[in-house]
């Protein structure tokens, strides 16, 4: 039977997943939680929810170091814990200590940073559109297309909000046909995009070191691997694994949990 086998948030963009049990839809349509906080340039001014061309957001794109850190963090407390190997452990009260923990991270990357909170949709790469979904199956596939990784390290390099398990590999690139969908209880998911992948994936979680050959290898293993059911013209490029989904007005506010059902091609009371 499909069904949710993870949800993931990442309460501040670019550091670790958060794994919970269930979480709620926002009402633009993102993971409760999700992206709230941000590293960002301290010059930034935020217009109408839109940082200005001065302004943008760090992660593991701009800082291929991240990999050192491990953090945690405590959303009923909004507590941020992070350890770094050599160095003390430290934490940070996001509602009292955020310049406090914006001085740590510049020392740490080098550079001015300020850590900020926004409301839903939060720092998403894309901010008009909803959770990244992808199958057990997949992380699996890709994991054995190169030597030493783990299916645990496929999730961390990926860093999927919604894992679905039951199904084949690539199962969600069915969804990117026009109109195409699944529901989670009563929240139903519309395919937008397959999400095209950056730097990020091609490194290590563990050491940060970059894998060999990352780009060409996916993308030919994903040539060769399509399957049947994928509209290679909805297909923007092979480097690419994942779906970007939009939660439709109507389902938000709603939940999902690990072990809902999964319905492919359903709307929600069917």
């Amino acid at each position: 039977m499909a069904h949710v086998e993870n949800v993931f948030i990442y309460p501040i963009k670019g550091l670790e997943a958060t794994r919970v049990e269930t979480t709620r839809l926002t009402q633009a349509g993102t993971l409760s939680g999700d992206r709230e906080y941000a590293m960002v340039d301290p010059d930034a001014t935020d217009l109408n929810g839109e940082f200005d061309t001065v302004g943008r957001t760090f992660n593991g794109k701009e800082i291929d170091n991240l990999n050192e850190i491990a953090s945690t963090f405590d959303a009923s407390r909004g507590v941020l814990e992070i350890d770094r190997a050599g160095a003390e452990s430290v934490r940070f009260d996001l509602a009292t200590e955020r310049d406090a923990a914006s001085e740590w991270f510049s020392a740490f990357a080098g550079r001015p940073l300020r850590l900020r909170r926004r409301d839903p949709p939060g720092f998403l790469d894309r901010p008009h559109l909803g959770p990244s979904v992808v199958s057990t199956g997949t992380l699996e596939e890709i994991a054995s297309w190169f030597d030493g990784m783990t299916l645990e390290g496929a999730r961390a390099r990926f860093r999927p909000n919604v894992e679905i398990g039951g199904v084949p590999a690539f199962w969600e690139d069915r969804f990117l046909a026009d109109g195409a969908g699944f529901a989670i209880g009563d929240v139903r998911f519309e395919g937008v995009e397959a999400c095209v992948r950056c730097v990020v994936p091609s490194r290590s979680p563990d050491t940060g070191e970059r894998t060999e050959d990352f780009r060409r290898r996916l993308t030919e293993r994903r040539r060769e691997t399509l399957p049947p059911w994928v509209d290679e013209d909805a297909l923007e490029s092979p480097f690419s694994a994942m779906l970007i989904t939009e939660v439709p007005e109507a389902s938000r506010g709603g939940t999902i949990g690990v072990g809902d059902e999964v319905r492919a091609g359903e709307r929600p009371g069917r």
